[in-house]
């Protein structure tokens, strides 16, 4: 700080006084403004004159006196405007702009929904006090993907005061301590989640020894339900994070999602079933063709329904990683099956 001039010093003051996931921490407040009643041959001269020290030229904001925002001309309309023509008359009024406390994924949202190459940032009385570029809003949506992945795989940890990392930048510099702390978290939670696949087994232990033959299907199905709900959840997760998905949508989205699953559940059971009957007959091939379909709906319905639930509460919904919908699906799926294989074989109840 004590190197630099007093005006990047009072700029970096501000730029920090921002919270951290803000556009306000993000903007640059190197930037041209114009006033509305200036020309364009003024205009031309005054941004040649400070063209080589600001952030672009390609689009400059129109102010007034009290640095309200109130329009934007783009440098190709200056140049092809009459010398004398005045910047308030060939303005575009109202420009599409960000607030310096709106959350950095909503800039992304924003710049790629209107195209934009830069965007204002105003504060809540309009008053300009930044811009936000295409290139800022690659690095957010970069660093947004490579958050959503990992929470999606189950290696995310937070930046906390206990010493716990962020989100991995680079695996390969990475330390042993710092890959064991990103991946111990989920695994641990998970092991004590499985125990309920376990349970399940063990209370259906006399339908498993009356009919071994069902031991070989029971990995195929719950892990079809699974990969169903893990399907379910990256594509929600991704809907919901670029906004074509809103939280009022999840009744909508469920009886969609009932249809597709469906549909996958009993294409996914018809392929099965064959199998069934070269393992065990008709009645083992009818089980698991029954159970392919209800764990494929449940557990797309599961996936579907995390990333909402997750939303409503204020969390991230790529927290619904897809080890956790695995493990959920895993424990109902062993339920289902051996439910399923009691009832058809006219086994007694457990």
């Amino acid at each position: 700080m004590p190197i630099l001039t007093k005006a990047e010093q009072e700029d970096i003051i501000k730029l920090s006084s921002y919270e951290e996931n803000v556009i306000g921490s993000i903007m640059t407040s190197n930037y041209a403004t114009l006033k509305a009643n200036m020309n364009a041959l003024e205009s031309i001269s005054y941004l040649r004159k400070i063209a080589g020290d600001i952030e672009t030229i390609y689009e400059t904001f129109v102010i007034n006196e009290n640095r309200e925002l109130l329009g934007s001309v783009s440098l190709k309309s200056i140049i092809m405007a009459e010398p004398d023509s005045l910047i308030e008359d060939f303005m575009r009024k109202n420009p599409i702009s960000l607030k310096a406390s709106d959350p950095v994924e909503f800039c992304v949202k924003v710049i790629q929904d209107y195209d934009l190459l830069i965007a204002p940032v105003v504060d809540e009385n309009n008053i300009l006090v930044g811009i936000i570029t295409y290139d800022d809003v690659i690095d957010v949506a970069i660093e947004e993907a490579e958050e959503d992945f990992q929470k999606m795989s189950g290696t995310s940890v937070e930046v906390s005061k206990h010493g716990n990392v962020g989100f991995l930048t680079n695996i390969k510099e990475a330390t042993i301590s710092t890959l064991y702390k990103k991946r111990v978290f989920w695994l641990v939670i998970l092991v004590f989640g499985n125990i309920f696949s376990g349970a399940g087994i063990a209370y259906f232990e006399d339908t498993i020894s009356a009919y071994i033959a069902l031991v070989f299907f029971l990995p195929l199905l719950v892990d079809s339900g699974g990969n169903a709900g893990s399907q379910s959840a990256t594509l929600m997760v991704r809907a919901l994070a670029t906004g074509d998905v809103k939280l009022k949508d999840w009744a909508g989205m469920l009886g969609k999602e009932l249809v597709v699953a469906s549909l996958l559940g009993f294409t996914m059971a018809l392929a099965v079933s064959f199998i069934g009957i070269y393992r065990g007959g008709y009645d083992i091939a009818l089980i698991v063709s029954l159970t392919m379909v209800l764990v494929v709906i449940v557990g797309s319905i599961i996936g579907m329904s995390l990333p909402f639930l997750l939303s409503k509460f204020k969390l991230d919904p790529a927290s619904a990683s897809a080890p956790l919908i695995t493990s959920i699906a895993d424990a109902i799926g062993v339920v289902i099956f051996f439910s399923i294989a009691t009832a058809i074989l006219d086994l007694p109840t457990p």
